[in-house]
């Protein structure tokens, strides 16, 4: 049995965990920004330092589930603890690389902490929180995660351009090491079977595997335009380079807007939260290829797809804590390896197209992919609308009068829902 966690204090531990988020993010992205000055100090080529971001979402793809099942015995304060003290170790690292092949060795570490932290910290973060609001508890939570790309890295890029780039890595080791505190002070120690968010609340295996199959598709479209999206703003929309960062700015703003929308929906209405953002994210990349020359047309579809891919995102990790088989562990690791397979599928599809198809058809085959995403989640839905709640699937949202974590009772005491509790919830992933 989880000890008892005051309102306060799982609210301290949500702010701790969405800022170590905002951390992971940020650092995986960082050397895009700071390419031009990695490769030259490092006397390597551009394409070469890219790989350090395309080769740390291949680790996380690989290593989310073996060690979600290593671990899985380790209490979550000492394993978070541990996870962010390796994280601040491989950026201190990253700031000191003498060379190339250091630089790769620490981002190996980071990417490992990185596959860790996603299949432990949504369940850890929601468990002290009655089941009826943990919805809103994942939409907040991601809100780190989507600030990132917004906040993070221009902030990083713009400290690496003024003092050099190793001193950005060193201030996220700095970063990480006050998490690793705050983790270890706030956060309680007790078996993680017995966390209040350690199992499903409406375990269904086949819709789990749906919703994975469903997580990589939709994932792989939004990327497969948005690794791409520079080439396409440029040659097809005619837009010219200064303006690029504002245009990426309103796309990356609009997916924190995405983030905070969806703390309305989420515990209240979970398929719909699935397939909105779906729906949205496909008409604006069909959107796009049908008037990516007309400029305020693009703005607003940019618009619509930073939406759509951050709150599909919150969605799904808020419907792997429903429909999780077993331990929401694993299923978190699952979801992770499904959001980094897209990321990476996507990307890897768009740069096959572009060279031989150019920029445009991007957005069509991106749409493609979501909308085929689209379907099979509104497909499982009506399979289960069809069969009715039963043992195992998801029914809908068990009303209750819970208070939610942003306006909680001064002294009231949150006890964490004990493990199985069949009370149906209302997410997904990195």
């Amino acid at each position: 049995m989880a000890p008892q966690v005051s309102p306060r204090r799982a609210r301290a531990v949500l702010v701790a965990l969405s800022l170590a988020a905002f951390a992971f993010i940020t650092t995986e992205l960082l050397p895009v920004g700071l390419l031009t000055h990695i490769a030259p100090d490092l006397d390597r080529s551009r394409s070469q330092v890219g790989l350090l971001v395309s080769g740390y979402a291949v680790v996380v793809v690989l290593a989310s589930v073996p060690l979600a099942r290593l671990t899985q015995r380790i209490p979550r304060r000492q394993l978070l603890g541990v996870t962010m003290l390796l994280f601040a170790a491989a950026n201190a690292a990253a700031a000191l690389a003498p060379t190339y092949a250091v630089l790769a060795g620490s981002r190996l570490l980071t990417a490992l902490a990185q596959a860790l932290f996603w299949s432990i910290a949504t369940a850890t973060v929601t468990g002290p929180f009655p089941v009826a609001v943990r919805g809103r508890v994942v939409a907040l939570f991601s809100t780190g995660a989507t600030l990132a790309p917004v906040l993070g890295v221009p902030l990083g890029t713009w400290l690496g351009q003024q003092a050099g780039w190793r001193v950005a890595f060193a201030v996220l080791a700095g970063i990480g090491l006050a998490i690793a505190a705050a983790v270890l002070v706030l956060l309680p120690s007790y078996p993680p079977a017995a966390g209040g968010a350690a199992r499903g609340t409406a375990p269904d295996r086949r819709a789990f595997a749906w919703l994975l199959i469903a997580t990589a598709l939709g994932i792989g479209g939004f990327m497969t335009l948005q690794t791409y999206v520079t080439p396409f703003l440029l040659d097809v929309s005619g837009f010219a380079d200064a303006v690029l960062a504002p245009l990426l700015f309103v796309s990356g703003a609009a997916g924190v807007v995405g983030t905070l929308a969806a703390t309305r929906t989420l515990d209240t209405r979970p398929v719909a939260s699935l397939l909105t953002p779906l729906s949205i994210g496909t008409a604006s990349l069909f959107g796009l290829y049908a008037l990516g020359a007309l400029r305020p047309a693009v703005v607003a579809l940019l618009a619509g797809i930073g939406l759509a891919y951050a709150a599909f995102g919150s969605a799904v990790q808020n419907r792997m804590l429903q429909l999780a088989p077993g331990s929401t562990d694993m299923a978190s690791a699952g979801v992770s390896t499904a959001f980094n397979a897209g990321i990476a599928g996507g990307s890897l599809l768009g740069g096959t197209l572009l060279p031989t198809s150019g920029a445009r058809p991007l957005a069509l085959v991106g749409g493609l992919l979501t909308l085929v995403a689209l379907a099979l989640l509104a497909v499982d839905a009506g399979r289960g609308r069809a069969a009715g709640p039963g043992p195992g699937r998801a029914a809908g949202p068990t009303p209750t009068t819970a208070r939610p974590p942003t306006r909680p009772a001064a002294t009231r005491r949150v006890t964490p829902a004990r493990t199985g509790t069949p009370v149906q919830d209302r997410q997904g992933g990195s």
